[in-house]
């Protein structure tokens, strides 16, 4: 009995055991003294938060690396800017106020900051780990390379607490008119990349309030927050004179834009697909020619490889159209495609009063120039497809296009030094934003973005790309978004020009 009730007791104790270790994360070990700043901020819930071990589950430091930088003097007065990745490599910032002492520290020192003892508070918009003394500072290294994460205005906006006390790269911002000489970033600044707007807040005194103002630039500065009418926002500040990168890759007015277009109408495809455009400036085709190539990139699709010759490869992998006759008149769409002028493919609508510049029978028919005819123009799954359209019927292997899209990212597309020529556009660029390095190709370097497929297949998708450009500014002010409609075979043409989700001209 005495055995039996030995066991008993043995038996508890080991369950008591196995739940005691159920209940931590670090079952018979010590737990980490380091805490990520990532969850240090979580712990704020919008009062003042005292740091202790038991707060802090069991740690009492954490391990940053410094990004704040006053020798320009635009950066809030005594704040020291740490940022980490510890906790699932998502990256947080945090600021500490330490006086005068903050100025002691430089992008790239590496610092173990006990916390224990401090408080974690919102002090005048700013997210701040209180009553940390210099002696609690431990520096453990210095010149650890700081990258700034590069991002774009509407993710800020959308989450601005997650980027705060981050350094982050803006690339492409510029501003909403076109900047004259003497004007410079002093002040409260807007700066628009594309996605959404950000303000740029540059202190009067501060050494580079006197930077010019550029017409397209990249910005590398800290975030911080503010509360406008209870709704929170993000501006940022740079930290000196080479946060400011000025971009100087041309960004001319493409004379035509592609808007939408169908490359799987219900139905059968042949003579049934076809692209809509929309001219930004009045073009009388008869004397300003044009051209439109699309290459489909099926691995059976010849000749195979990289493309040789670019977008005049010709064969199964480019096909072209010349447009030389017919007028567009600025700001109204146009279509390219194939000879049925129909909606939405066999027994749908038609719309053959649009205004069609070019409709060719490709499934009958070579291209006007290069291509094998084909009754499949734009592929409906599978590897990558393209749409480009040029000035002058004349294409080779270096001809850049007014504007282009992708679709997909399969098939050999680039390599060898040959691959489809990209345009600077809302998508893409010919010189990287970030390392100001040559990537001429859709796919090299950054030029990675394209628009997915639609599925599933031959459900009747309309291709509708929403966006906004500005001619004066010779950019897109809001980047193209597609809307994908599915239409039948009564769909009449202002479901595809509905002004609502079509890409829109400013001037």
């Amino acid at each position: 009995m005495k055995s039996i009730i030995k066991q008993i007791i043995g038996f508890a104790v080991l369950l008591g055991i196995t739940a005691s270790c159920a209940d931590t994360n670090y079952p018979g070990g010590v737990v980490n003294p380091t805490i990520g700043i990532y969850d240090v901020r979580n712990l704020y819930k919008g009062s003042p938060v005292s740091l202790n071990v038991e707060s802090l589950g069991g740690s009492n430091n954490i391990s940053a690396t410094v990004i704040s930088d006053h020798s320009a003097g635009n950066i809030p007065e005594g704040l020291l800017i740490v940022q980490d990745a510890q906790r699932l490599d998502l990256l947080r910032g945090i600021a500490i106020p330490l006086g005068a002492q903050a100025k002691d520290f430089v992008p790239g020192d590496s610092l173990v900051i006990n916390i224990d003892g401090a408080e974690l508070d919102r002090v005048h918009d700013v997210l701040q780990i209180k009553n940390i003394t210099i002696d609690k500072i431990q520096k453990v290294g210095a010149g650890k390379q700081v990258f700034a994460t590069m991002t774009n205005t509407a993710k800020i906006a959308a989450k601005p607490y997650d980027y705060e006390s981050t350094l982050v790269a803006i690339v492409k911002g510029g501003y909403e008119y076109s900047p004259t000489e003497g004007q410079v970033i002093s002040g409260d600044q807007t700066i628009n990349d594309g996605f959404g707007t950000i303000t740029l807040t540059t202190d009067a005194s501060s050494s580079i309030a006197n930077l010019p103002q550029y017409k397209m630039a990249n910005y590398y500065g800290i975030i911080f927050t503010k509360t406008v009418q209870d709704s929170v926002i993000g501006y940022q500040r740079l930290r000196k004179k080479s946060d400011l990168v000025e971009l100087k890759s041309e960004y001319k007015v493409p004379k035509a834009i592609i808007t939408g277009w169908t490359n799987d109408p219900k139905g059968t495809d042949s003579n049934n697909e076809y692209i809509q455009f929309m001219a930004t400036e009045d073009i009388d085709f008869s004397k300003t020619p044009f051209s439109v190539v699309t290459t489909n990139n099926a691995n059976a699709s010849t000749p195979t490889g990289f493309p040789r010759k670019g977008w005049a490869t010709g064969g199964m992998r480019t096909y072209k159209f010349n447009l030389t006759s017919g007028f567009a008149k600025k700001g109204t769409l146009f279509y390219v495609g194939g000879s049925k002028k129909l909606i939405m493919s066999t027994g749908s609508t038609s719309i053959a009063d649009a205004n069609w510049i070019t409709a060719y029978d490709y499934a009958g028919n070579d291209g006007q120039g290069f291509g094998n005819k084909t009754s499949n123009l734009l592929a409906n799954s599978g590897n990558a497809y393209g749409i480009a359209i040029f000035q002058g019927t004349e294409v080779t292997d270096q001809s850049i296009p007014e504007d282009v899209i992708f679709v997909a990212t399969g098939g050999s597309l680039v390599g060898n030094g040959l691959g489809y020529r990209i345009a600077n556009t809302d998508f893409y660029d010919i010189i990287n934003p970030v390392s100001l390095k040559e990537q001429p190709f859709y796919r090299s370097g950054s030029n990675n973005n394209n628009i997915p497929y639609n599925t599933p297949s031959d459900a009747g998708y309309f291709n509708m790309m929403g966006g906004e450009y500005n001619i004066k500014l010779s950019r897109w002010t809001k980047a193209r978004v597609k809307y994908a409609p599915i239409l039948d075979k009564t769909s009449t043409l202002a479901d595809i020009e509905n002004p609502e989700f079509l890409t829109k001209l400013i001037d």
